[in-house]
């Protein structure tokens, strides 16, 4: 184990979600509420206890607000981390070193969205000309060419990926039908039922080449919540604690947001490699002590080099890894066993840091059996972030 103050100290204590749609019919600080009040129910917590808020940007619901709603009284913490899902794990992260160094006791981390009946990621139209901020100026040298999309920026990267490894249109489609066959048999998630074949992948539209309909994530409406205290406190609540065994976030050189395409290399994701890195310091773990991984699978083409940023196979070769089947159902590492957000729904990944959860506590639908350790991504093309959770 690590000797820095953050990994072990702190645990995941309660969870909470609402149900995942297309039209929520509510409003996200509603959302964001329900999914609170049913992780703080879950942990037997009083919300006038909370003193501690975090979330992540592209989040329309003001932690002061969560906090008047719920009656906290004295709030010592809060925090809203940048870049969207490439923050996914970051505020787990800022939680636990809230918690490690005695800021705060009790933090509640939430993601709500309306994302499908409010508004439009992959819409390709986001206004940027009228806020010229500088992320919105940088984009402005790539959509006169056609970088409209999130689609389109990750297709630049999987077409280099595919030329230097060998990487197929059907190896990206092995992602998707592993993805949906766990969404299949889990009632929470929006293609419950909904299986699809690599066929069904290969005939669905372009969107992007190389780039299918069915290599996207999905848009999505609801809410996902938990609570984070310390280790201590967390053995004498109701539910099994999480241990936080690492939590990292990492910026790498060369990196923009979504277009880091002026790197020497661009088939890697350097800064989830630099995430990997603190994780296997902090945890004292390695790959082989994993036993299910949550990928983070915006589009499925990211989904390989993150495999390979952490040491499951060498550079070059996660084509092979999933042409053997090994990240599907009764695989050696299978992954997102939720269905991800290509299958449970797109909650910019705090679903999947709810799986992770669900999978040490042993309740998931898809359990994998004697999930010890489990390993947690957050987005990439972005700065990002990670989190390995445990039984304590």
């Amino acid at each position: 184990m690590s000797d820095t103050l953050l990994p072990g100290r702190a645990a995941i204590a309660g969870l909470g979600a609402t149900e995942f749609s297309k039209n929520s019919g509510r409003t996200e600080l509603r959302l964001a509420m329900e999914a609170t009040l049913q992780a703080l129910g879950d942990a037997g917590i009083d919300p006038r206890e909370v003193d501690g808020f975090c979330s992540y940007s592209v989040d329309k619901v003001p932690e002061y607000e969560v906090a008047r709603l719920l009656g906290a009284r004295d709030v010592k913490f809060f925090s809203q981390i940048p870049h969207g899902g490439g923050a996914a794990c970051a505020p787990v992260m800022h939680a636990a070193m809230a918690v490690a160094s005695g800021v705060a006791k009790t933090v509640v981390v939430y993601r709500a969205m309306n994302e499908r009946s409010w508004y439009r990621f992959g819409s390709g139209s986001y206004g940027f000309g009228a806020t010229p901020f500088f992320d919105n100026v940088n984009y402005g040298w790539y959509m006169p060419h056609g970088f409209h999309t999130p689609a389109a920026w990750v297709g630049m990267f999987a077409r280099r990926y595919m030329h230097a490894y060998g990487a197929t249109s059907e190896d990206f489609g092995r992602i998707a039908v592993a993805a949906r066959d766990f969404a299949a048999t889990n009632p929470a998630a929006f293609f419950h039922g909904k299986p699809i074949t690599l066929a069904d992948h290969q005939a669905s539209r372009w969107i992007c080449e190389p780039l299918h309909l069915l290599d996207c994530c999905q848009e999505s409406d609801g809410a996902v919540a938990m609570v984070i205290t310390s280790v201590e406190r967390a053995a004498d609540l109701k539910q099994k604690p999480v241990v936080i065994k690492g939590a990292a976030q990492g910026i790498a050189t060369g990196q923009q947001s979504m277009t880091s395409f002026y790197r020497d290399d661009i088939t890697g994701l350097p800064e989830m490699g630099l995430v990997a890195r603190q994780l296997w310091a902090q945890s004292g773990l390695s790959p082989a002590d994993i036993q299910t991984a949550v990928i983070y699978d915006h589009f499925t083409p990211f989904v390989l080099p993150q495999l390979e940023e952490f040491g499951f196979v060498p550079r070059g070769e996660a084509k092979d890894f999933v042409r053997a089947g090994h990240h599907a159902r009764g695989g050696k590492l299978p992954i997102n066993t939720h269905g991800g957000q290509l299958g449970e729904a797109y909650i910019h990944g705090m679903n999947g840091i709810a799986e992770a959860v669900r999978q040490v506590r042993g309740t998931a639908v898809n359990q994998v059996a004697n999930a010890r350790n489990v390993l947690v991504t957050a987005g990439t093309g972005v700065p990002t972030s990670g989190l390995i959770l445990g039984q304590a």
